[in-house]
């Protein structure tokens, strides 16, 4: 027999919060069924991020530096920040190095202007990122950040995740839907959900080899 040749199987938000009231031992009937679903789903995705690193929401992005300028806004999508180069205006790229808000605070002089070689990211609801040195010229921020997952709104709309987190996904949300509709199933629901997620995020991972290179030195008496 002949096999499918497709590969895009995928579940829109009103099917994974199908699946999940199958789980429950529950229908979806309601408008407010499906309402409170996308609110447990959300609220899982939130949980999602206070996990760890979901490889598919790392974004590179771009900011415009202004000599004078120290302090710089993102909006609320930035979770945290990642890696951080300074790009000159010949287009060299240098490191900049993170560092905390004891740090930031105990510089001695916050006005010294130069080429920035650290940043303080600041993780307000309206995250901020501030340079030191105060940037003597203008320059392009190139970063790696950690992006909101998108909601899930309209039940016809997919997922803002990768296929194979589809089953973590449904899992956690009956296990979010037990809690409320069906609390003899919790603690069933909640170890299926756990060894999904436990194995999705283990894969969810850069493969870059790990290389050592022992030290070749040695004394001589």
């Amino acid at each position: 027999m002949a096999t499918s040749n497709s590969r895009d199987f995928d579940l829109d938000v009103g099917e994974i919060i199908e699946e999940a009231y199958e789980r429950c031992g529950l229908e979806m009937r309601t408008g407010y069924d499906a309402k409170t679903a996308r609110r447990s789903l959300n609220l899982m995705f939130a949980d999602w991020a206070n996990r760890g690193l979901n490889m598919w929401t790392v974004t590179q992005a771009t900011k415009s530096i202004t000599s004078g300028t120290a302090t710089y806004s993102f909006d609320a999508t930035h979770v945290d920040l990642l890696e951080v180069v300074l790009r000159n205006s010949s287009g060299t790229d240098f490191t900049l190095t993170q560092m905390s808000r004891s740090e930031y605070l105990t510089i001695p002089n916050k006005s010294t202007t130069g080429q920035p070689s650290q940043y303080f990211f600041d993780r307000q609801v309206t995250p901020t990122i501030t340079l030191w040195a105060t940037p003597n010229a203008t320059y392009t921020l190139v970063y790696y950040y950690v992006s909101r997952i998108q909601d899930a709104d309209a039940l016809v709309n997919t997922a803002d995740t990768p296929f194979r987190f589809l089953p973590c996904m449904v899992a956690g949300l009956a296990y979010y839907l037990a809690m409320k509709k069906a609390p003899e199933r919790v603690q069933l629901l909640k170890s299926v959900y756990e060894e999904e997620f436990q194995r999705a995020a283990a894969e969810d991972a850069n493969s870059t080899p790990l290389k050592l290179t022992p030290s070749m030195t040695y004394y001589s008496y």
